[in-house]
């Protein structure tokens, strides 16, 4: 079952590109790109108009950890970093010989975590207990070349924000760059929520080291 299901999730993300194999150096390399701290606020001085200055944070948790990357990740509107819009917990692990999955959680009282007014982050004091996996929205990458591409599948990622039924994700990590496109639609699919030109660009302004 897992295989056909493989099978089919490559189909329908990757029609039309050649797969490439992945493995553990990749896994490596794509959660040296993701770690780190972000922003977009030259695409935003760009164009005010449709593109918010957000500060994306990606820290590296629980390394002793043997199935993959676990990552704090919380974004925030540029001076309200003190209260982020969005935290969540990802796992990056190999799926298969051809792509890299990213499963999402939620946290329980999550604004205990934000990291500008905590170190507890840092300090390894998110317990796995405090997770709730967010079902449907996992994202699926594949390797293009050097960077990886990818998003979530089908509309089965829950979304009640501002009249939605369901989200998506689309997501291009590249080695100083992630561009990420996440919109909501409502039952009838139309956007709810999410910029409508195109995704934030999130260019790394700090490298954290992975432990």
């Amino acid at each position: 079952m897992k295989s056909i299901f493989s099978f089919i999730l490559v189909f329908i993300l990757f029609t039309g590109f050649a797969q490439q194999k992945v493995d553990k150096k990749d896994l490596d390399r794509l959660a040296g790109y993701m770690s780190g701290s972000f922003s977009s606020e030259k695409q935003h001085d760009a164009d005010t108009a449709n593109y918010y200055n957000i500060r994306l944070k990606m820290i590296q948790i629980w390394n002793t950890d043997k199935d993959g990357y676990w990552f704090y990740v919380e974004q925030a509107v540029a001076g309200k970093e003190d209260k982020p819009y969005r935290q969540r917990v990802y796992h990056v692990s190999i799926l298969n010989d051809s792509i890299i999955e990213s499963k999402i959680y939620l946290l329980r009282n999550p604004l205990q975590y934000a990291t500008k007014q905590s170190n507890s982050i840092l300090s390894g004091n998110i317990s796995k207990d405090s997770l709730v996996y967010k079902n449907g929205c996992d994202v699926y990458l594949k390797k293009n070349g050097t960077d990886f591409v990818g998003g979530t599948v089908g509309n089965g990622c829950e979304s009640l924000l501002r009249g939605a039924s369901y989200a998506t994700t689309e997501v291009t990590i590249q080695k100083d760059l992630l561009t990420s496109w996440d919109r909501g639609y409502d039952k009838e699919k139309k956007q709810a929520w999410g910029a409508t030109k195109g995704g934030y660009h999130f260019e790394k302004k700090e490298i954290y080291t992975l432990k």
